[in-house]
């Protein structure tokens, strides 16, 4: 395991467990004492821990947030192996040429990771992370919708941005949600965010959710999707087996990614 997989890894472990002991992340990942050492120190520089004697412990501002919404920096961070694999397979819907529109988020940020080499593609999004992550595909049309700055998020919101949405016509749109609920289906935990979800689900002709694990079986503020509106969900081995068969019941096609290898 490379050096960014095992302090992703360390990060997911912090984010579930709030601190990590020296001696279990030797034993988790098979490396030296020293080397645990190292990425604890790094960790420590990025703000996320604050080390004590045998290991470290979340920072406790970043305790307090985890509950809410989360900087977008954070979430990008807190099950990225998960995310960056559902982001992966979401990618493998879009072909060369094709118009698609990105939904502000960590796992949405993931699949802009994987869409570099995709020919003549035209991207919309309201996220500053992926507008900064599809650049550099060079090929790509990239529009950015106007409106509000989220700072947290780094999304634009807003009446301005809904009606810009409005213009566009796309051939995917791709979206994410802070919870998923049999009973409220899709969920946001911003009334705003939710709004942007809803134009954007309306100007995609396919429309696909990306959800971790963590998201199932919990309710935001506001629904902004029922399962019959959504196409796909692509969510990843972990998450309850019981309730993804439940979500398929009304019609949606569920995509399952593997986390064995991440």
């Amino acid at each position: 395991m490379i050096v960014i997989e095992r302090r992703n890894k360390i990060r997911e472990i912090l984010f579930k467990k709030r601190s990590v002991k020296v001696t279990e992340l030797v034993h988790e990942f098979q490396v030296s004492e020293e080397t645990i050492r190292r990425d604890l120190i790094q960790l420590e520089k990025e703000g996320l821990v604050q080390k004590n004697y045998g290991g470290a412990i979340l920072m406790e501002d970043l305790q307090k947030t985890q509950d809410i919404i989360m900087p977008v920096q954070l979430r990008e961070l807190q099950f990225f192996t998960e995310k960056d694999a559902i982001g992966q397979r979401a990618a493998q819907f879009v072909q060369e040429g094709q118009i698609i529109i990105l939904d502000a988020g960590s796992t949405t940020w993931c699949m802009a990771r994987h869409l570099h080499d995709i020919k003549q593609l035209t991207v919309i999004t309201n996220a500053l992370n992926v507008i900064e992550e599809c650049s550099k595909n060079e090929s790509a049309s990239i529009f950015m919708l106007g409106g509000e700055l989220r700072r947290n998020s780094k999304s634009m919101i807003g009446p301005q941005t809904q009606m810009e949405i409005q213009k566009y016509n796309a051939d995917y749109v791709f979206l994410g949600a802070s919870g998923i609920s049999l009973r409220q289906g899709f969920t946001s935990l911003d009334l705003y965010e939710a709004q942007i979800k809803q134009a954007m689900a309306a100007a995609g002709k396919k429309i696909v959710l990306m959800a971790d694990h963590s998201k199932l079986q919990k309710t935001g503020l506001v629904s902004f999707c029922s399962f019959e509106d959504v196409d796909y969900l692509i969510t990843s081995d972990k998450a309850d087996e019981l309730v993804l068969k439940e979500i398929e019941k009304y019609g949606v096609e569920v995509i399952i990614t593997s986390t064995i290898h991440s």
